[in-house]
């Protein structure tokens, strides 16, 4: 998919947050990016970004004054990790089709394990296959999980339901019921998947979760 049409599916509301955390498609180590068609949005952020300062020229090239004009933060990205992020854009597509590829493989490799379910796309969408996140039917995804650790495969939930956790449960008081997030919860894991995964790798990877469950 062409990063052109990326960004406009990512738009369809007056804005989208991106995030470039390590394991993400596109990463600077850590930070994001916001994308908008609103002017108006675009300068609010603009402020909030940079301690409510009204930037006129570039601050760290510039003796200036700019005036400090709004509540903001310090929420810049380095022009280091920009120009990682920027590095990166300009060759999306082949990260994308690096990861679908080799989703694709592991995938086929799980195939016939019938304790697994593989991660798909509904028709119509396109998986860029930031989390390879697989569904373990019998109830044995805790022990699949340390199986796996074991073997030195990185493997991690992603993600615990967020009304489960202490802010909300203890500071927030929540007390809502979410069985079916719940359930669900109980059976995701997610398995290594990045551009460079060989094939031995994944080959590794099946391998062992096939000999766990013949165990």
């Amino acid at each position: 998919m062409p990063l052109k049409h990326l960004v406009q599916e990512s738009t369809f509301g007056d804005a989208a947050v991106l995030s470039f955390c390590s394991n993400k498609v596109i990463t600077t180590g850590e930070g994001g990016a916001v994308i908008t068609k609103s002017k108006e949005a675009y300068e609010k952020l603009k402020l909030i970004r940079s301690h409510g300062r009204l930037e006129t020229a570039d601050y760290f090239a510039s003796s200036e004054y700019m005036d400090y004009v709004d509540l903001g933060y310090n929420f810049r990205m380095s022009n280091i990790t920009a120009a990682l992020g920027v590095t990166q854009l300009k060759k999306v597509d082949k990260i994308i089709k690096m990861r679908r590829k080799n989703a694709g493989y592991l995938t086929k490799k799980l195939s016939a394990i019938d304790e697994v379910i593989s991660p798909s796309s509904p028709k119509g969408y396109f998986h860029v296959y930031q989390l390879y996140t697989i569904k373990v039917k019998d109830g044995r995804r805790d022990a699949l999980s340390k199986y796996l650790s074991k073997k030195g495969v990185m493997i991690k939930v992603f993600f615990y339901p967020v009304h489960l956790t202490h802010f909300y449960k203890k500071k927030l008081g929540c007390k809502v019921k979410l069985p079916v997030t719940e359930k669900v919860s109980k059976q995701v894991l997610t398995l290594p998947m990045y551009p460079s995964l060989t094939r031995e790798e994944m080959d590794y990877i099946a391998k062992a979760v096939e000999t766990f469950f013949e165990k």
